[in-house]
Parts: structure tokens; C-alpha cells; sequence
């Protein structure tokens, strides 16, 4: 699958980390940073992730920052992005296939590497049910969207 990452400073350490292991269970990572651990912002790198998903380069995407509640917030501005902070796997796996999340947001100051690389997984292992009550439940969400 092919995953757009972000980070800021505060999920740096763990992104690194993270994109190593996508990588090298063949997964097709596009990086857009942060490169260091030097002060950032986390709505850039939202940009970035949200940009590749809406734009058709990515198929998913991985957002990092300190708490994940800012890159979260940030990402949820941009039309048709379904962020959310999961840390724990019901919620990153259930997200997807209930509520089409298409970016899975951790705190990087929050968890450590073994519990991300797990949310990943249970993240990019899921597919949306096309069940009818989630269907009209997205179309509602999506509607909610064009209503702003």
C-alpha cells in the first residue's frame, strides 16, 4: 500500500522508526518529514499527508506529532480526510471499517515503537464495509463536510 507520513518534531523519533518498519513489511512510503527533531509545525505536515490521500498519491496516511491531537485537528480541516488518534488496534482497525478512516494519527510522545508498529498494521490491514448502514453514515459525515 502506499502510505503518506508526517510528522512534526514531538512524533519525529517515532516516525522514524515507523516508516523503517512499513518499509520492510512492503509497504511503499512517500516521507514528507519532519527530517529532524528541530521545532516544527504539525498543520504542515497534516497538509502534506491530506494533499497526497486527496490528490490520489497515497492510499492512506500515518500523522505523528507529540499527542497526535494537534496533527489530528489539523487534518480534519482538509476536505475528505477521516483522521483520527487511535492508540489502541480495536479503534485503529474498527475506525476503517465502520467509518472509512483514511489517516491513523499517534502521539509520539504517547507510545512507543512496538504498540505503533501494531496500530499500523490493524490501520493498513483494514478495508471499509460497504454495508449499507456505513455507507449512509459516510454519506452523512461527507454531507456534513460540503455544509461548512
Amino acid at each position: 500500500m502506499i502510505v503518506a507520513v508526517g510528522s512534526d518534531h514531538g512524533g519525529y523519533a517515532l516516525k522514524v522508526l515507523l516508516v523503517e518498519q512499513l518499509r520492510a513489511e512492503g509497504h511503499q512510503v512517500i516521507d514528507g518529514g519532519a527530517f529532524s527533531d528541530e521545532r516544527s509545525d504539525y498543520p504542515d505536515f497534516a497538509r502534506f499527508v491530506g494533499e497526497a490521500l486527496q490528490q490520489g498519491r497515497a492510499e492512506r496516511g500515518i500523522l505523528l506529532c507529540g499527542s497526535g491531537v494537534g496533527a489530528c485537528i489539523a487534518a480534519n480541516k482538509m476536505r475528505g480526510i477521516r483522521a483520527c488518534v487511535c492508540h489502541d488496534t480495536y479503534s485503529a482497525r474498527q475506525g476503517v471499517e465502520h467509518d472509512a478512516m483514511n489517516v491513523l494519527v499517534l502521539g509520539g510522545r504517547v507510545i512507543g515503537c512496538e504498540l505503533a508498529f501494531e496500530l499500523a498494521r490493524a490501520f493498513l490491514g483494514a478495508r471499509f464495509n460497504e454495508g449499507e448502514r456505513y455507507v449512509a453514515r459516510l454519506k452523512k459525515v461527507e454531507a456534513l463536510e460540503l455544509e461548512r
